[in-house]
Order: structure tokens, then C-alpha cells, then sequence
């Protein structure tokens, strides 16, 4: 988006103009930036008169404007400024300087953002990572796993907080959270307040402590149908690329994937069986000039990136102390033994020590097959 407003942080006031901006009825996101780029900011524009308003807008929307905000609106405006002003919540408007600047060149950037969690991943390097709600398990293994490794390797994970392909991300991408590599963005379609689908909200709480949540969409906005699609666009615009895993040949990621092609970012998308609804949308975007990927590192590639800096190679190097590493690659679900040793770059035997040292510290517990679960 390009026009006269400038980059500053909206305190209380100004913030409020804001928010009674949006709630102005008739005036969407586009009619918003119209009024922007010729008047800077909200404040002048509630203090234009109608026949300046009306060079750009009908006499219904000019009035619309100048009428005091109802006590509906007032209490709405109250409730979000007192949400922002809680520890981890901030809300970002076109003029902020900490808005991501990636949006900003998308053809429809969001007016505002509602951000909950670790602000400064809206600026990292990220991948989007998108697929089928009725995912198969590889299909769920290979969104872990992929995450999961490019997390590793300090990418951020976008995804959109839905069950199936989008939770697996989020999972994946949550592990290495805690050593400063990569992490997750959920790009949700509710407002900031509502955590859906239900059964995600303990992840939405990781992702909100660990991550961050973003929303274009009012303080106590329902899960609407429509508002999903749209969401999509948000995904794709802050991210570099976006891949795709699992998708039937109508379905939502595909939005995405076409999105990110107009948006000029790479689309990436694993193969399947011929057999297999769930190919259909993958192979298509393949015969449409997506890059075609086996591996995480098919993706690094493609960026000039390789997995030699592991997490726990960095903390060796001076960043965590070794148990708070061990701990980290462990997740938060129980892992074996095998794949901690994996993960961590070490044989098994040498990781028995480490693990015994959590055990007794009350750290960890080692569960039947060689599977520890972290404790805290």
C-alpha cells in the first residue's frame, strides 16, 4: 500500500480513531485506505467536512462518518483499548512502524491487526504451512516433521489454527520455540478473544506464550464461514513461500496457494498417491508450476540455506545450557529415545546421563519404552 501516512505508534487516542474507524458501517478495508491516503489519518478524517468526505465517499458514508459513535461502538472501543493495554496484546494499525512490512504490498492489507504474543515474529523470515482439516497421519507426520525441521533451521511456521494440517504445523514448528530459532503465527479467522476450533485452545495458549496469534478481525468476532477464506490472504502475505500438504481438489489451502501466487511468493507442495483425494489438490498445483518438495530441505534449498546449525550445535556454541537444550528438544509432548537422539545430534547412550539428571531434578519422567515426557 503506498500513500501519505507514516510510520509512528498509535497510542490510546489515536488508536481510538482507530477502532471507530472500522466500526463505521458502510466503510470496508478499501474505502478505509481511500480516506487514508488523502486525509493521513483517522482523526482527520472525523474532522473533514461532508462536502471533502463527499470527493471520495457517498453523503450516506460521509455522514456516517461525522455521526457521533453510538454507545454500542463506545463500549466496543473501551473494551479493545483495555484488551490492548494487557501484558503480550497489542494492536497494529497501517501507520505503525512495527506493522509487517510484507502486508503492506499485498493488494489488500489489513486495516488493523490484533497481535497476542511475540510481536517481533511478524518480522522473520517465514513459511506458510497449510493443508487438509481431514488430514491422513502421514499427512500429519510429514506437517510436523517439516515444521519441525525448518523451525530448527530459524524459519517461523504460519498456519491458521485449524484442525488437521494447520494443528500438526503449529505442533512442529513449537519445538524448537524455546532456543530462539524458529517459532509459529497462527492467522486466525475469530477475533483475538476466541479461540477456534475448541479442542485448540491449550495449543492456542503454547502459541500465544511461545508464538504469536494474529487477527484482522474485532474483539469477539464469531467463527463466520467467510471470514476463513479471507484470513487466507494474511497467511500467505507473511510468508516468503507457502506449502502445502494435503489438499482435495476444492479446498481452502488451495485460496492460499493461489493468493501466495498473486502475491509473488513460492508455492511448494508434496506429492501423493494418484489413489488419494487428498494428492489432487497438490498435484494440481504441481501442474501449475508449484515447486514439487520430498523434504524440508528441498525448501532450504531453494533459499540458499542448509541444515548445518542445529539448535543444540547453537547452544553448544554459547547459546542455552545443555539441559535447558535437552529439555527444549524434547517438546512438549513425550518423544523416545531415538528420535530425542535425532533431534539432538547425539547416539542415545550419550543422552542416558542428561536424561537421568532431569529425572531425579523432576524435570522430566521417563514413561515405559524409553519415552520421556517433559514435567515442566
Amino acid at each position: 500500500m503506498t500513500g501519505s501516512i507514516g510510520p509512528l505508534a498509535a497510542g490510546p487516542d489515536q488508536l481510538a480513531h482507530w477502532l471507530r474507524l472500522e466500526r463505521v458501517r458502510g466503510v470496508g478495508p478499501e474505502t478505509a485506505r481511500k480516506l487514508l491516503r488523502r486525509f493521513g489519518l483517522p482523526a482527520n478524517i472525523f474532522a473533514a467536512d461532508v462536502p471533502a468526505l463527499r470527493e471520495l465517499v457517498s453523503d450516506r458514508i460521509a455522514q456516517a462518518l461525522l455521526a457521533p459513535p453510538d454507545a454500542a461502538a463506545l463500549a466496543q472501543v473501551e473494551k479493545t483499548l483495555q484488551w490492548a493495554g494487557e501484558p503480550g496484546n497489542r494492536i497494529l494499525t497501517l501507520a505503525d512502524a512495527d506493522y509487517p512490512a510484507d502486508l503492506l504490498h499485498i493488494a489488500d492489507p489489513p486495516l488493523l491487526l490484533y497481535v497476542k504474543g511475540r510481536i517481533e515474529l511478524l518480522s522473520r523470515q517465514s513459511l506458510a504451512v497449510v493443508g487438509s482439516r481431514n488430514a491422513t497421519a502421514q499427512g500429519l507426520v510429514n506437517a510436523e516433521k517439516f515444521s519441525e525441521t525448518l523451525s530448527a533451521a530459524g524459519w517461523t511456521i504460519v498456519s491458521g489454527l485449524a484442525l488437521g494440517i494447520d494443528t500438526a504445523a503449529h505442533q512442529g514448528a513449537l519445538r524448537y520455540a524455546e532456543l530462539a530459532c524458529g517459532s509459529t503465527i497462527a492467522v486466525i479467522g475469530t477475533g483475538a478473544d476466541i479461540v477456534y476450533p475448541a479442542r485448540n485452545r491449550t495449543l492456542a495458549h503454547l502459541i500465544a506464550q511461545a508464538g504469536c496469534i494474529v487477527s484482522e478481525y474485532p474483539l469477539g468476532t464469531a467463527a463466520l464461514s467467510g471470514n476463513f477464506p479471507r484470513r487466507n490472504r494474511i497467511i500467505s502475505g507473511l510468508s516468503r513461500g507457502v506449502l502445502v500438504i494435503e489438499a482435495a481438489a476444492e479446498s481452502g489451502s488451495l485460496i492460499t496457494a493461489r493468493m501466495a501466487a498473486e502475491q509473488g511468493r513460492d508455492v511448494f507442495a508434496i506429492p501423493g498417491s494418484i489413489h488419494s483425494p487428498l494428492s489432487k489438490g497438490c498435484h494440481q498445483l504441481i501442474k501449475q508450476g508449484a515447486k514439487l518438495v520430498e523434504a524440508a530441505q528441498d525448501i532450504l534449498e531453494e533459499y540458499g540455506q542448509q541444515l548445518e546449525q542445529t539448535p543444540a550445535a547453537a547452544a553448544r556454541a554459547g547459546g542455552l545450557p545443555q539441559q535447558d537444550t535437552l529439555l527444549a528438544l524434547i517438546g512438549f509432548d513425550p518423544v523416545d529415545i531415538d528420535t530425542l537422539a535425532l533431534r539432538a545430534g547425539q547416539d542415545s547412550a550419550s543422552l542416558h546421563a542428561q536424561l537421568l539428571t532431569l529425572e531425579l531434578q523432576g524435570r522430566l519422567e521417563r514413561l515405559p519404552g524409553e519415552i520421556y515426557r517433559r514435567l515442566h
